[in-house]
C-alpha cells in the first residue's frame, strides 16, 4: 500500500435527509435537473439511499433516520447563477419561486429549500 506524504482532500459529498421519495424525485430530478447515480435499499422495505448529481455536484439523498439533519444547509459554487433562476422559473413547480440576492460580500446567490426544509444556495463571485 502506498502511502503519501500530504494530504489532498478530493471532494465534498452532503447526505440531506428526505421522508418522502416522490416528493424528492420531482424536486432534485425535475425541478433541479439532477440526474440519480444510483439508489440502495438494504431489501424491499428498507430505507431509500440515493446519488443525485449535476455538472460535477454530487449530493446523496437518504431516508435512513441517522442520516442527515432537516434543516440542513448547502453551498454550491455556481458560475451562471442568472441562468439557472431563468432555468427554474420555466419549471412551474409549485411550491419554489426563488429570486436572487446580490450579497454585499459580493456574492450573486439563488437559494431554493427542499421539501425537507434543507436550503441549497447557489453561489457566485460577482466580478
Amino acid at each position: 500500500m502506498e502511502t503519501r506524504d500530504a494530504v489532498e482532500f478530493k471532494s465534498v459529498t452532503p447526505i440531506l435527509r428526505m421522508f418522502d421519495v416522490v416528493k424528492a424525485r420531482e424536486f432534485y430530478l425535475d425541478y433541479l435537473g439532477f440526474k440519480v447515480e444510483f439508489e440502495h435499499r438494504f431489501h424491499e422495505s428498507a430505507p431509500l439511499f440515493m446519488g443525485v448529481q449535476r455538472d460535477g455536484v454530487h449530493i446523496f439523498l437518504s431516508e435512513h433516520h441517522g442520516d442527515g439533519t432537516p434543516g440542513t444547509h448547502i453551498r454550491v459554487e455556481t458560475d451562471g447563477v442568472a441562468a439557472l433562476h431563468r432555468e427554474l422559473a420555466t419549471k412551474g413547480y409549485r411550491y419554489m419561486n426563488p429570486g436572487i440576492i446580490e450579497q454585499e460580500w459580493g456574492q450573486r446567490e439563488l437559494t431554493v429549500v427542499d421539501p425537507f426544509n434543507n436550503r441549497l444556495t447557489f453561489s457566485e463571485r460577482i466580478a
